[in-house]
Parts: structure tokens; C-alpha cells; sequence
């Protein structure tokens, strides 16, 4: 299975699954069983399902052989060269290839002077006007290769200015940029580049994080802070003539390995093997050779020789254009591609099977529970209408004053429902404040006017380490807040259960680790970044201060903007059940005070309500057969495999 077909199958899973979701969701609707928040939910999952992603970043120093090997697994089919690849540096600025529905072929390019406006990327991305666009010809060759031509562009400035916009300045040049005899810098012309064309690949979800070498890299931070630890697969792109150098070194360490543990979803690729094809060497002295350089690679970097793979992206790109299977075999690139598959498709479908899985199953359990509280309610109905026949009216006004009764003392616990309503609102509320941006902004201030009122180098640095302790804090208060209200809710489902017979499982747990695990890369990457002895000393405070907010804080910012949205979909979550089964249990009270009333009224209606009773009853059973087999559906779609896991390792093993 090529990278096309695997995608292919994957979109084509994805479709299938988001079409079982929608069933659901069309089906709770049309029955009257859903509410608006578990329509949001399943909306939610839908939207994500739709929208899905994947993203591969090719990560390398110049000259590696980066964009070569971008053009032979994606481009070949075009017959020529499509993104630059030359000597030197051709890749200045991260450069992303996408496509989405609705989008027309073009490049837009953010110009480099927009880092003086302290945006983020992602920020900018919503003002189109500040990027400068050109059409696309898809069908050209030509066309494609002199527009992505363009993210090599760069211009000379001055030193200062150079400073200006985040560039390192070395005189030696090894780690920063080398200013020439009069003082000039040579920087890249663009911040960053979003190129969009209809690529199959690219049409299924795929986007191609092209991204440039070490100064450049170190340059713009979101690239570092966001773009690169969300990748799902990054292909560390190295040259077999050269190894591991202190430079390739240098960017692992700092951008690729960090923040992924077990190295998940990390590959090497060895480029330029084809240099040992000199003709003096026999195939086995070249096997040789290439197997120590693998050794050297995975000891260095501190992986498994598995994931270290030998090509030619020269070689390859040739012959997929010639139709040279023998070459192609020899750059083993199929043999890459094979593992990027395996690598990213079961990883990406797993995340996406339990995030969906999570919002369907929860929704399914609480309609299921809901019918089954109808059933009981109906069938309890069934059994005192059933047992009234032949009975006297003293028997039915005895009935009808117990079934008040029981609405009457419902109705009483009400009251503490609405008590425990009125406090779980004050409890949100005070969750909210912790975790909230409010509190995230003030501490943002706080941090930014305790900086600049610095006058020593400790004053800055013990700000920032505040302004984490700070963020931590809040996480943990909010740990603590979610836990009460979690206990709280359990006691009143209990109440529930027990005193009114409602069936209700315990409400979900809500955990804020992933959103702690995050600060704790984030200062990670202060720690290398930020908090060293010669960057707090040599960086002008003004401009430390700036760096800091429009890189770690912005990314603060949106850690909190997610955990926001996920603690209120989750509040949201844990009351919708206990909300929906008590207005059930209202209604079946209500319903069952009024038969008792009406057959009082006039005897010949009992028989008659005891046969709409009985297809009421088999209307839900009905119902809670058409809910097992919708959610069967759901289950048998998402837990398809795209890539078979135990085939994939059989395959790289071979």
C-alpha cells in the first residue's frame, strides 16, 4: 500500500465513520431523544472527524536534501521539480502545503517585517490583507516550481535591524546568522509560506511542514513552541556523507526530540547514499558502510537503528520520473515511505477512533439509560393500571393519592436538586476564574510590568519562573475545584438513584494533566531558550520582555484556551444526564396522575390506556434496539484498521 492508497483509505475511513456519527445524531433528533448540549457534542466530534488533519514535518540543516526528498514522496507524478532544489539554502522561511475544500491554487507569503508587530502566525492568518498571495497553475510544472521558488527569496539589512526581528547575529557564523565586512545580514524575505494546490494527498487531510535550517529555525519561535510539536510524524532529514554534525545535532536536541518522550512519530531519514555508488565499491562494502553510518546515527541520537532509514531522494525522484523500478529499489524510498505510513496513520486513526468513540459511547449510554428509565416508568404504569382492574373506586382514589404523593415528595427533592444546581453554578463559576483567561491575563501583566520594572538580570529571570509557578497554581486550584464538584455530582446521582429510582451512572472524571504536561514544555523551551546566563545578560530587557510574551505566553494562552473549552464541555457533560432523566421522571409522574385521574373519571378508559400503554412499551424497546444497533455501527466503523498494525511491523522486520 503506497502513501495515496493509505490515505485514500484513511479519508474513506473517516467519511465512513463521520456518516455512522451523523446517523446517530439524525436519529436522536428525529426521536425527540437528544438535547442541544449532546447535539454540540456530537456536532463537535463530526466537525473533527470533517476537518481532520495530518501533518508530517521534514525537519534538516540546509543542504540535506530536504526539499528533494519532499519532491520525490509527494511530487513526482508532476514529472519535474516542484519545490526548489539546488546547492545551498533553498527553504527560508517554514513553508506549509495544504488544501482544503473550497480553497483556489495559490501561495501566500507573510512578510518577515510582520515579526516587528509581535502577532503570532497564527494570529495573522486571520488578516488575509497582511500577507502578500499569487495564483497557482496546477496543471503546470512550470508555474508551481517559479512560485515556490519564491520562499528561498531573502534580502540584506543591517545588523540591527537583523536583531530587530529575532535573528541571532555570529561572526563565525555557526550560531547565528554572519554579518558580511560592512555589517550586512542576509535574512530571509518571508516570516512564513502557506502554498495550496490540489494535491491527492493533500486533498485527504495531509499538510506538509516544510521547515528551514538552524538560524532560521531558532528565529521563529511559534515554529518551535507550536508547529513543530504538533506534527503528528517529523522526518529528520540527515546526509550520509556527513552524519550527525554538531549543527544536525543542535536542532534534534533543541526541536525535534523535545517534548516527544519515546520518540514517537520521529524518523530519520540517512539522504544521499547514492554518494557511496562511486563504482570502486561492491554492493556489500556499500551495505557495509551504510550499516555502520545507520549505527552511528541511532547511538548519537539516541534511537533505535529502526528508525533510521538509508535513501537516495535524488535517485528516487529520478527514477519514479524515468519509471525506473530498478533505481527506485535501490534509493529505497519505498522502504520510508512504508514506515511513514505505519508510523503516523494508526497513531493519527487511534486519537481520532478515542476522541470520537468517547463523545458517541457517552451520548448512546445516557439515551439508553434515559429509555430505560422510560420503560420502568411505563411498565410500573402498566403494572398498577393492569392490577386495577375489577377494583372499586375507593381502590383507583387510593391509587390516585399514592401517585400524588410520590409527585408531591419528587417534587420535594427537587429542592435540594436546584440547591445543588445553584451550587455547582458557583463552583463553575470559581473553576472558570482559575483556569479562565482573566486570570491568565492579569498574570500576564503582573509578569510583564514585574520585567520591565526589573533592574538585574535575576529580577527578569525570577518574573518569568513566577509567571510558571503562577500558571501552575491555577492548574492545580482548578484540579482541586473539578474534584468537588465531581464528588458533589456522585453524591446527587446517588440521592437519585436511590430515593427516586433514576438510572444514572457516576458522572465522567476530568483531569488537568495534559494541560500541565504542556507548561511543563513550555518551560522547557524557556529554560533553553530564554534562561540562560547569556541571553538574559546580552538581550536588551525591552526586547527579552517581547520575545517572551509573543512566544512562551502566547502559547500559555492558547494551553488555557483549550483547557477552557474542554473543563465546559465536560461541565456541560457531567449535569445533561442528571438534567434530562430528572425532566423525564417529572413527565412520567405527570402522565401517570393523569391516567389514574381519568380512569376515576370514567371506568371504560382503563382498558383503553393499557393498550396505548403496551405500544408505548414497545415503541421504546423498539427504540433501544434501533440505539444497540446504531452504536454497533459506530463501533464497527471506527475500530476498522486503515493499517494493520501487526502487518506494518511484520513488514518493516522484513
Amino acid at each position: 500500500m503506497n502513501l495515496i492508497d493509505s490515505f485514500s483509505a484513511y479519508s474513506q475511513w473517516r467519511d465512513r465513520s463521520a456518516v455512522a456519527v451523523e446517523r446517530l445524531r439524525s436519529w436522536l433528533q428525529n426521536n425527540r431523544l437528544g438535547d442541544a448540549q449532546g447535539e454540540m457534542r456530537l456536532q463537535y466530534a463530526l466537525n473533527r472527524l470533517r476537518e481532520d488533519q495530518l501533518t508530517v514535518a521534514f525537519v534538516a540543516e540546509f543542504s540535506r536534501g530536504k526539499s528533494e526528498l519532499i519532491n520525490a514522496i509527494f511530487f513526482s507524478a508532476y514529472g519535474d521539480r516542484i519545490l526548489p532544489s539546488s546547492a545551498g539554502r533553498t527553504t527560508m522561511c517554514p513553508t506549509e502545503l495544504q488544501w482544503r475544500p473550497g480553497d483556489t491554487p495559490g501561495i501566500a507569503l507573510l512578510p518577515i517585517d510582520t515579526r516587528s508587530t509581535h502577532a503570532s502566525v497564527a494570529e495573522l492568518k486571520r488578516y488575509p490583507e497582511e500577507w502578500v498571495s499569487c495564483d497557482l497553475d496546477a496543471d503546470s510544472s512550470e508555474s508551481l516550481r517559479s512560485a515556490l521558488a519564491r520562499v528561498g527569496e531573502t534580502r540584506w539589512v543591517d545588523r540591527d535591524r537583523a536583531i530587530d526581528l529575532g535573528f541571532a547575529i555570529d561572526e563565525q557564523g555557526n550560531t547565528g546568522l554572519k554579518p558580511t565586512p560592512d555589517g550586512l545580514v542576509e535574512i530571509p524575505s518571508w516570516r512564513h509560506a502557506v502554498i495550496r494546490f490540489p494535491h491527492p494527498l493533500l486533498e485527504k487531510g495531509l499538510v506538509i511542514l516544510d521547515t528551514p535550517g538552524l538560524n532560521a529555525i531558532g528565529a521563529e519561535p511559534e515554529l518551535t513552541l507550536s508547529l513543530l510539536p504538533n506534527a503528528h510524524a517529523v522526518l529528520f532529514v540527515l546526509a550520509a556523507d556527513t552524519g550527525v554534525t554538531q549543527s544536525d545535532l543542535a536542532v534534534w536536541r533543541e526541536y525535534v526530540s523535545t517534548g516527544r518522550g519515546n520518540r514517537r512519530g520521529c524518523l530519520v531519514a540517512l539522504n544521499k547514499i547514492d554518494g557511496l555508488w562511486d563504482g570502486l565499491r561492491n554492493q556489500t562494502r556499500i551495505d557495509e558502510e551504510i550499516a555502520r553510518q545507520v549505527e552511528s546515527v541511532s547511538r548519537t541520537l539516541d534511537i533505535d537503528a529502526t528508525q533510521v532509514f538509508p535513501v537516495s531522494a535524488q535517485k528516487a525522484l529520478v527514477a519514479r520520473i524515468g519509471h525506473d523500478a530498478i533505481l527506485l529499489a535501490r534509493s529505497e524510498l519505498e522502504r520510508l515511505e512504508t514506515a511513514l505510513i505505519e508510523d503516523l496513520l494508526p497513531t493519527k486513526q487511534e486519537l481520532v477512533r478515542e476522541n470520537t468513540l468517547g463523545e458517541a459511547d457517552d451520548l448512546v449510554r445516557q439515551t439508553r439509560e434515559l429509555l430505560n428509565a422510560r420503560l420502568a416508568g411505563i411498565r410500573e404504569q402498566l403494572q398498577e393500571l393492569s392490577d386495577l382492574r375489577g377494583k372499586n373506586q375507593s381502590v383507583i382514589e387510593y391509587m390516585m393519592r399514592k401517585v400524588k404523593s410520590e409527585k408531591d415528595e419528587f417534587e420535594q427533592g427537587l429542592q435540594k436538586y436546584y440547591a445543588v444546581r445553584s451550587v455547582f453554578s458557583n463552583m463553575t463559576n470559581s473553576l472558570l476564574a482559575h483556569l479562565g483567561l482573566d486570570a491568565l491575563r492579569d498574570e500576564t501583566r503582573r509578569t510583564r510590568e514585574a520585567m520591565l520594572d526589573s533592574s538585574f538580570s535575576k529580577g527578569l529571570r525570577d518574573a518569568m519562573l513566577s509567571f510558571f509557578t503562577s500558571l501552575r497554581g491555577n492548574l492545580r486550584r482548578s484540579t482541586d475545584e473539578i474534584g468537588e464538584i465531581t464528588r458533589m455530582l456522585e453524591a446527587m446521582y446517588k440521592r437519585f438513584t436511590v430515593e427516586h429510582g433514576l438510572k444514572l451512572t457516576p458522572p465522567s472524571s476530568f483531569s488537568t494533566l495534559r494541560y500541565e504536561k504542556e507548561i511543563d514544555r513550555l518551560e522547557n523551551a524557556f529554560n533553553s531558550q530564554f534562561n540562560t546566563v547569556l541571553n538574559i545578560v546580552t538581550t536588551e530587557k525591552h526586547a527579552l520582555t517581547q520575545k517572551f510574551f509573543e512566544t512562551i505566553a502566547v502559547q500559555a494562552r492558547r494551553t488555557f484556551e483549550v483547557a477552557n473549552r474542554d473543563v465546559e464541555n465536560w461541565l456541560r457533560a457531567v449535569m445533561s444526564p442528571l438534567e434530562t432523566q430528572v425532566r423525564e421522571y417529572q413527565l412520567q409522574l405527570k402522565r401517570r396522575l393523569e391516567s389514574v385521574k381519568r380512569i376515576h373519571q370514567a371506568t371504560d378508559t382503563l382498558e383503553e390506556r393499557i393498550v396505548e400503554l403496551q405500544h408505548s412499551e414497545q415503541g421504546v424497546l423498539q427504540e433501544l434496539e434501533e440505539l444497540t444497533r446504531i452504536s454497533n455501527e459506530i463501533h464497527m466503523e471506527l475500530n476498522t484498521a486503515v493499517v494493520d498494525p501487526q502487518q506494518a511491523f511484520e513488514t518493516r522486520a522484513a
